[in-house]
């Protein structure tokens, strides 16, 4: 359980980004902070105002996370990039890209450019950044062009080489003038080569030349000169100021550390996609006496990409490992290109390996008896229902629930769980068909045939596409399904498998006289559980899930059918006019409240539709009050 006063005392006093969670474990906020323990410690002080939507956001945390950095400005970017991937409910969303301005070295020029961009495309430039100051990059592309007299026009070299005068760059020495042909290919490129050097981190020339020039100018009481030298010099530092959470390289990475004891090991994962790291994920690892950090990385590997859709282009580890060419082959073949297993030794590659080694060390040295309990809940308890049932390999479980009043608005559910916990992206919702009726076993007949049947065709496309993603959720079967319900829910999934040629073990979950759930019924036989272990409690929150999935969509349609049956009944309110009554006032009683002028104002409405519905209710007030 997570006790949230314990976990603000084991908060470090470094630069990251939190991650706060509410009870149904979604993300509800994603923040920053130059020091985790100051910032999260303020959420929780009730003298602390942030506004009221911060306050109702700190009323529904039921657990935070964080992710240490080594800087502010890494923290800021990681931020950003975490922001866009989750959309957090109390987040302000971003627009777009434009937050974050890079450096554009033109090298499929023959005569290169540095340019500003906000943009990060796929072409022969070479990008640096991003960056946080969009002013202090300017700055810096300044100051290059003028130290390095590298071209700033737009003209296409060599094609228009003399077919204009040099423009004024080169009188004033702030251009070589290749457009005149007065600097060879040759010797421009080495001038773009150290423009390279210098933006990939070596600062130090520049630094000092722009320190000398300020001291100098100071010294000879042009004020003025000193000032612009130390605005150029506080600009490059801006810019030096490297981090590693965004790659200019744009490819997808995973970045896997270790930290050990004689005991214990926790294995940290970075998922780096498109370039930008946006999440990462920790596991923790039973080790033997004997085995060294190479043989739990090997393993660790094996396990790991043998159960997951996704295989990255690149892995990198802080440290060589046993059988690496052989499991990056194996890799490749599930990918379907190759995959790289590296390990890095300088660059931002290494610091990335570094940082996540960092916060897998904290983990363990914080979190160990969490992560013990988490895993007892989640994959111990996958593990328990393996042994009961007599199976391997169980790690995706669905479970399936029939919902309706009277066989009024037939609703199916379908929820999924992945490694002992919800996956609500893969959560779907069936609205019956062809059910008349409170027939739950012909509603799960139809539910479970749309289901299979759907993700068969999908794969039959995907195949055809020859795509190498995943096509669509449908498309990834169950290692097992879970029905609500003894024999009977489990003979109609075991015909619809019949039917469809498929082989997926099914499950009942069988409930008592009081409603709870008792054992699991598989190949015909009732099988106890015990109702103290994990396994138990797993089954327990899946049969709680589907049920609650179920009953809420259902609600969902029973409440705007009684609107819409209502509505019809009124003159002048067609589809349209009643989808935007729906849309503004959300419940049949906020429209009956609503006043004519007020009706008036809602799309599509006229003054004319607007009396109508007024009078509407008035007239059925007047018919439910008592006679005398």
């Amino acid at each position: 359980m997570f006790v949230i006063e314990e976990e603000l005392k084991k908060l470090p006093d470094q630069p990251g980004v939190y991650i706060m969670h509410d009870s149904r474990d979604a993300i509800i906020y994603i923040g920053k902070a130059v020091s985790l323990r100051k910032r999260v410690h303020q959420y929780f002080q009730p003298s602390h105002d942030e506004g009221i939507k911060k306050a109702q956001m700190v009323k529904q945390i039921a657990r935070f996370e964080y992710i240490v950095t080594d800087s502010e400005l890494e923290a800021l970017v990681l931020e950003c990039n975490l922001i866009k991937e989750h959309r957090p409910k109390y987040n302000t969303m971003l627009r777009d890209d434009k937050t974050y301005p890079y450096i554009r070295v033109t090298l499929g020029e023959d005569f290169p450019r540095v340019l500003f961009s906000r943009q990060q495309k796929k072409d022969k430039s070479r990008y640096f950044g991003p960056y946080t100051s969009a002013g202090a990059v300017k700055d810096t592309i300044e100051l290059v062009n003028k130290i390095y007299q590298l071209r700033t026009c737009n003209r296409n070299l060599p094609r228009d080489t003399g077919k204009d005068r040099p423009c004024l760059n080169y009188h004033i020495h702030q251009c070589t003038a290749p457009c005149q042909g007065y600097i060879t290919k040759e010797a421009y490129r080495e001038r773009v080569d150290a423009v390279v050097e210098f933006l990939n981190g070596n600062y130090a020339p520049v630094l000092k030349s722009l320190e000398e020039k300020m001291n100098t100018a100071s010294a000879n009481l042009e004020f003025e000169k000193a000032i612009e030298y130390r605005e150029l010099l506080n600009s490059v530092r801006q810019i030096a100021q490297k981090q590693k959470i965004t790659h200019t390289d744009g490819e997808d990475k995973d970045i896997i550390a270790l930290a050990a004891d004689d005991r214990d090991a926790v294995v940290q994962v970075f998922f780096i996609r498109d370039g930008k790291l946006i999440g990462r994920d920790h596991f923790y690892v039973k080790i033997g006496t004997e085995d060294t950090k190479a043989q739990i990385l090997t393993t660790f590997l094996k396990q790991f990409y043998s159960g997951t859709p996704f295989i990255p282009r690149e892995i990198m580890l802080p440290q060589e490992i046993e059988e690496q060419e052989v499991l990056a082959d194996w890799l490749g073949e599930k990918r379907g290109s190759k995959v790289y297993i590296r390990v890095p030794q300088k660059g931002m590659k290494e610091k990335l390996v570094e940082l996540a080694q960092k916060n897998a060390k904290m983990v363990l040295a914080q979190d160990r008896e969490k992560i013990k309990r988490e895993e007892g809940r989640t994959i111990g308890a996958l593990k328990e229902i393996e042994q009961l049932l007599d199976m391997k390999g169980l790690n995706r479980v669905e479970a399936y629930d029939i919902s309706n009043t009277s066989g009024f608005e037939s609703v199916g559910s379908m929820i999924v769980y992945e490694k002992g916990k919800p996956k609500r992206s893969d959560y779907r919702k069936f609205k019956l068909r062809t059910v008349s009726g409170p027939d739950d076993y012909a509603s799960m007949y139809e539910v479970l045939t749309r289901r299979f049947t759907h993700g068969m065709r999908e794969m039959e496309e995907m195949e055809e596409k020859d795509l190498s993603e995943e096509y669509g959720s449908f498309t990834r079967f169950p290692d097992l399904i879970m029905m609500d319900g003894g024999r009977g829910q489990v003979n109609i999934a075991l015909k619809v498998l019949e039917e469809l040629h498929l082989n997926i073990p099914v499950c009942g979950m069988v409930k008592d006289d009081n409603h709870r759930t008792r054992g699991l019924y598989y190949h015909n036989v009732e099988i106890p559980i015990d109702r103290g272990s994990e396994g138990f409690k797993l089954i327990t929150r899946i049969q709680d899930e589907a049920h609650r999935f179920a009953i809420e969509y259902h609600r969902s349609l029973r409440s705007k059918e009684q609107v819409h049956s209502v509505l019809d009944d009124i003159p002048d309110i067609g589809p349209a006019r009643r989808k935007a009554l729906m849309k503004k006032y959300q419940s049949l009683e906020a429209i009956r409240e609503a006043t004519e002028e007020d009706l008036a104002q809602t799309d599509s409405m006229s003054p004319q539709a607007a009396r109508s519905v007024y009078r509407f209710f008035r007239e059925k007030e007047r018919e439910n009050q008592p006679s005398d």
